[in-house]
């Protein structure tokens, strides 16, 4: 539940490539202690926004402020890339061991305590540690680049297609994880998907992004009931009919 606090602040934001604009003059505010869920086409920008938000990207103009900027050389900011991006020459527990190295100095016993804990945070045990990722299954790679995501105990966590290449029951079981740890440790949490039942499961709003701009925002309902062309094709097409989407 938020606070009302504004965790992500972006104003008239621009980020393109060459004479490409990928992102027009877009707005958002992002509340403390909420699931933001980001939706947009494929190419459409959604990635570009998200690696801008976190330092990977330059913008051309326009502000953006994130909660944790005032705590100078503390990293609190925690991301899960597509597809896990794990360190395939590093196991499981090194790879969440990674973030830790770069930022603190601790002893390899507190690192792997660290590690471990996270490890069993994340609904794995600590022998899984030992694993390579090419020994992981999907939902295992999810979870260990989730757990690396938290190493720091950020206060804001950038997920980015959680739950893509997951089959039905591995999506939702991890929808309910995130939904879980948000909860339990009141972190930010902003999410790109394409997966719709994780926009119901888990979201508290949601963000249309069309033409570089948020073209709608708030929960669920009011975004279903929006007018604009790409935001209805998308929640009222006959995917999003099947997967019972529709407000009552």
């Amino acid at each position: 539940m938020s606070d009302g606090s504004i965790a992500i602040s972006v104003r008239d934001l621009v980020v393109g490539f060459g004479r490409h604009t990928v992102i027009d003059h877009l707005s958002l505010d992002v509340r403390a202690g909420e699931i933001i869920g980001l939706v947009g086409a494929s190419g459409g920008g959604k990635s570009v926004l998200m690696r801008t938000l976190i330092g990977l990207l330059p913008k051309r103009s326009g502000a953006i402020e994130l909660a944790d900027t005032a705590n100078a050389g503390t990293c609190r900011r925690g991301v899960l890339f597509q597809q896990g991006a794990l360190f395939s020459a590093l196991n499981a527990r090194q790879n969440i061991q990674f973030p830790l190295r770069e930022a603190v100095h601790l002893s390899p016993a507190l690192l792997d305590e660290i590690a471990n804990a996270k490890l069993e945070m994340v609904g794995l045990k600590a022998e899984d540690g030992d694993k390579f990722p090419a020994e992981l299954s999907g939902g295992m790679t999810k979870r260990v680049a989730l757990a690396r995501a938290l190493a720091l105990d950020p206060a804001l966590l950038f997920l980015d297609e959680p739950t893509s290449g997951l089959d039905p029951i591995a999506a939702g079981e991890f929808d309910a994880l995130i939904k879980t740890l948000q909860q339990t440790l009141r972190f930010t949490v902003f999410m790109i998907t394409h997966d719709l039942n994780s926009l119901a499961a888990v979201c508290d709003r949601v963000a249309a992004l069309a033409d570089g701009k948020i073209v709608a925002l708030g929960p669920l309902s009011a975004v279903l009931a929006s007018d604009h062309p790409w935001v209805r094709a998308y929640f009222h097409g006959a995917r999003a009919q099947m997967l019972h989407l529709e407000a009552n």
